[in-house]
């Protein structure tokens, strides 16, 4: 709703004496307070919640003169000209319904960092763009990591990394940008150019927050929007190429996809264990360029090499040469709980993708292996798991459940997979995750793998994925003490 009442991004936006309300504290709107405050506007944050975390951050920002009101996070403050909102808050929220009665613009901070970035006449470092339900981060690092090895000044940013108001607004100068932007933050950021871009996927998620498949995909597809150079699709899911179809971009702009298999012309793809280039190459008709080997990619799961595919598509888009793509990849090193293989024990491989939160990355981390004895629940959010299930049976040694959704993991193995046998720990308390892992062992045999990828948040039992695959991982020391 507010993202349609920004105006012509092009035009300058004097913010001195301006009345802006930031909507919400954290990652994103301490760092627009403070941006904005400098800048010479009247700041008032508003935010939800008024915990601990949220006092400390009132204080820091009160003595630079930021008004705070804690717990109000639904009234608009009196005389506000503009908004700059958390990216995580719903369109529908009555902050947004006054802002849009009273005609008064909302923005992300994704919006607000795009129209400082060339402010003080500095050159604006251009945007090499990444979204998707699954992949961002990893795709965006290994992005940042061939940009390195080209030489060029660059930063990870966005929606990880460094703050994008940040490295728009700092000291450090950048020749190129490599952005993760979540659907939230598109959403509220209609204005954005960027040099590239690529939708790696697009599966259900977040649909309580855009209200529709659709609208989840439109937010997804204004990456594409304006776009100059490349839009980086993927072969193998035709919902984001239909994005690309559908994207006004700038005269000249390209469809490139990536796929797995041998690539068309304007194709990035993987041919006899070598990743090559059939996009950038002259008469990619009858030529195409090696890039680096499978090998090359930390882990060569199927997945990831798709991800180094858009990686190296963004890259090759802003000239990088072939030698920079293999040096960036061998270079690069996942973040922790991403398909990480932890240890063998016994013959037996044990991997942890607590990151798989959803069904979708949790297929992907499922199509890695070959034989597996899979520990997998927590809270569903809504998901069903015959497909996951359907597509993954063959694959499967065993399972083992935990978590206060498991019974819709069961009833799908059951219905789906009536042999493969399957252990419910009726427990979601922290120490389930040693007795899941003790249990997998005695159904794993030597060549399999033990894969956590729950296809569920960790919340009913742990703070947050990164706590659920500590725990994984100091189990399956324990089991080789």
């Amino acid at each position: 709703m507010g993202s349609g009442q920004v105006t012509d991004s092009s035009a300058p936006f004097d913010f001195r004496g301006k009345h802006v309300t930031v909507a919400g504290l954290g990652v994103s709107g301490v760092p627009a307070a403070r941006v904005l405050h400098g800048l010479g506007a009247r700041v008032t944050v508003v935010n939800d919640g008024d915990d601990e975390r949220a006092r400390t951050q009132a204080a820091e920002l009160e003595t630079l003169g930021v008004t705070v009101r804690l717990g109000d996070g639904a009234t608009l403050p009196e005389g506000t000209e503009l908004i700059v909102t958390a990216p995580g808050w719903k369109p529908d929220k009555p902050l947004f319904t006054a802002a849009h009665e009273a005609g008064v613009p909302v923005w992300g901070d994704v919006e607000l960092a795009w129209r400082l970035r060339d402010r003080d006449g500095r050159k604006a470092a251009p945007w090499l763009a990444v979204t998707g339900t699954n992949g961002k981060t990893t795709t965006v690092q290994m992005l940042a990591s061939i940009l390195r090895a080209a030489g060029l000044r660059t930063a990870a940013v966005g929606n990880i990394g460094v703050s994008l108001l940040d490295a728009v607004t700092g000291d450090e100068e950048y020749d190129v940008l490599a952005v993760e932007l979540s659907s939230y933050q598109l959403h509220w950021a209609p204005s954005p150019r960027a040099h590239s871009a690529a939708v790696l996927n697009l599966a259900p998620d977040h649909l309580d927050w855009h209200g529709s498949m659709e609208a989840y995909a439109a937010d997804k597809g204004r990456i594409y929007e304006g776009n100059r150079v490349a839009c980086v699709y993927n072969v193998a899911d035709k919902a984001t190429e239909d994005l690309v179809r559908a994207a006004d971009v700038e005269e000249g702009c390209r469809a490139v996809g990536f796929t797995l298999g041998s690539p068309a012309p304007s194709q990035l793809g993987v041919v006899e264990g070598l990743l090559v280039d059939r996009a950038f190459v002259e008469d990619r008709h009858r030529n195409a360029q090696e890039l680096a080997e499978v090998s090359d990619v930390n882990p060569p799961a199927p997945h990831n090499i798709a991800n180094a595919l858009a990686a190296a598509a963004l890259a090759r888009s802003f000239g990088v040469s072939a030698a920079a793509v293999r040096d960036g990849l061998r270079a690069f090193t996942p973040d922790a709980h991403r398909i990480a293989h932890v240890a063998d024990v016994d013959g037996v491989a044990y991997v942890d993708d607590s990151k798989a939160t959803n069904t979708h990355a949790t297929e992907a981390s499922l199509a890695a292996y070959e034989s597996i004895v899979w520990i997998a629940g927590g809270l569903a959010k809504g998901a069903t798991f015959d497909e996951l299930v359907a597509g993954a049976a063959k694959r499967l040694r065993g399972a083992v459940l935990i978590g206060a959704d498991r019974a819709l993991i069961r009833e799908a193995l059951a219905r789906h997979a009536p042999e493969v046998p399957v252990i419910d720990l009726d427990r979601t308390d922290t120490g389930a995750m040693l007795q899941a892992v003790q249990e997998a062992q005695r159904l794993a045999r030597p060549g399999d793998t033990v894969l956590l990828a729950p296809a569920c948040a960790s919340m009913d039992m742990f703070t947050n994925y990164n706590k659920r695959g500590d725990a994984f991982a100091q189990a399956v020391r324990e089991l080789g003490a």
